[in-house]
């Protein structure tokens, strides 16, 4: 690695009025360094390093500040370095003014740099603070939704950095707030299909707010409407009778024969573990099974074929047919639950996932041995 003198002689090429040539050697020097762990342990002790190439993302040369982009984006992945970029380069008010600009070749490296930087509570909260004082969130979602708000990027990781936002409480409030009508603006993209980078950050950022059962009613009331969003990626083609069809949600019934599901199994759990989010008051679980939902999850969980996938299904459809909890036990959010119960709980819900991972490993040499080619 560097030493001192190679640091600071290093950092001396990294100026606005340094030959291009020179400039373009030294940020694709820093590349390769940021690739590797010992790169980015060396440049985590030289913030000044790190401040001249955010400096150098305003570089005339598209090559340069693409390269200070993508260093940017190799240390933001390394959570050892997030109080450094945050605090001690400040990267956060350069990289949200750029953002709200339409016009900004580099805003989807941007939206990456800020996923990696939320995805921590520490430095999520200091992201938040921040974008609140610099936009706000409506804002954020405003862009967000705006089709072809920047010509010269997709913005689909602003869907990921929503979710890791809304692991904080004042953040689902601000989502929640009915007087803002902001939640209802991100419910069409749980079917996005360009982008399962997009449709996988909002139903995460949906599953979060569900965390909070004060707003579970709102939610699945008219004024939202949030059921038919996360049950038609989970439907499919399969024919319901006509009193089934009819209990359902309108946007559910009588679906075409080339209906698809969504197809990635993580999207997929994550719509299952919202459902059962909403399960937990007595009003949810009233609403889903009057709404029918076991239904499509019946046919859901003969088509599913990811034991993970269909280990949540399980878990939502126990609930959709059992028995109402015990008076005082309506609240599955509020209830508590001693602690050597709950250690119990945890050391089976291991044994469980260590089984289905078994299973789904035995499904797949199965698939192999058939002679089946499998895309992945």
């Amino acid at each position: 690695m560097l030493s001192d003198a190679e640091a600071a002689e290093l950092l001396s090429f990294l100026t606005p009025t340094t030959r291009p040539d020179v400039k373009g050697r030294a940020t694709e020097y820093i590349l390769g360094l940021s690739g590797h762990r010992d790169g980015c342990c060396f440049l985590r002790s030289k913030p000044d390093v790190v401040s001249a190439l955010l400096v150098l993302t305003s570089d005339p040369s598209i090559a340069i500040v693409k390269d200070c982009f993508h260093v940017l984006i190799n240390l933001s992945a390394d959570e050892t370095l997030h109080q450094v970029l945050v605090d001690e380069v400040k990267v956060l008010p350069v990289l949200l003014k750029n953002l709200v600009d339409p016009d900004y070749v580099f805003s989807d490296q941007i939206c990456t740099i800020l996923s990696n930087l939320s995805r921590h509570e520490k430095t999520c909260r200091t992201v938040f603070k921040v974008l609140q004082e610099q936009l706000d969130v409506a804002q954020l979602v405003q862009i967000f939704c705006t089709e072809g708000y920047n010509q010269r990027a997709k913005l689909h990781y602003l869907g990921p950095l929503l979710s890791n936002l809304t692991q904080l409480p004042e953040a689902r409030n601000y989502l929640l707030d009915p007087d803002r009508c902001v939640i209802q603006r991100l419910l069409p993209f749980t079917q996005y299909q360009a982008s399962v980078v997009r449709r996988g950050g909002v139903i995460g950022t949906l599953r979060n707010c569900c965390f909070d059962h004060r707003h579970h009613e709102w939610l699945l009331s008219d004024a939202v409407d949030i059921l038919p969003f996360l049950l038609l990626p989970l439907a499919g083609p399969e024919e319901l009778s006509d009193e089934e069809n009819e209990g359902l949600p309108v946007d559910l019934q009588y679906l075409p024969e080339d209906k698809k599901r969504e197809e990635d199994p993580d999207v997929r759990k994550m719509l299952l573990e919202t459902l059962l989010l909403l399960t937990a008051t007595k009003a949810g679980r009233r609403t889903l099974k009057d709404k029918n939902v076991y239904a499509i999850m019946r046919e859901f969980h003969r088509w599913e074929k990811d034991v993970h996938v269909a280990a949540a299904c399980e878990k939502l459809v126990q609930v959709l047919i059992g028995d109402e909890p015990e008076s005082g036990m309506e609240n599955l959010m509020e209830v508590e639950i001693p602690e050597e119960v709950e250690e119990k709980l945890k050391e089976a819900d291991a044994r469980e996932q260590e089984e289905l991972q078994k299973n789904q490993e035995e499904l797949q040499k199965n698939q192999d041995k058939s002679g089946f080619t499998i895309f992945t």
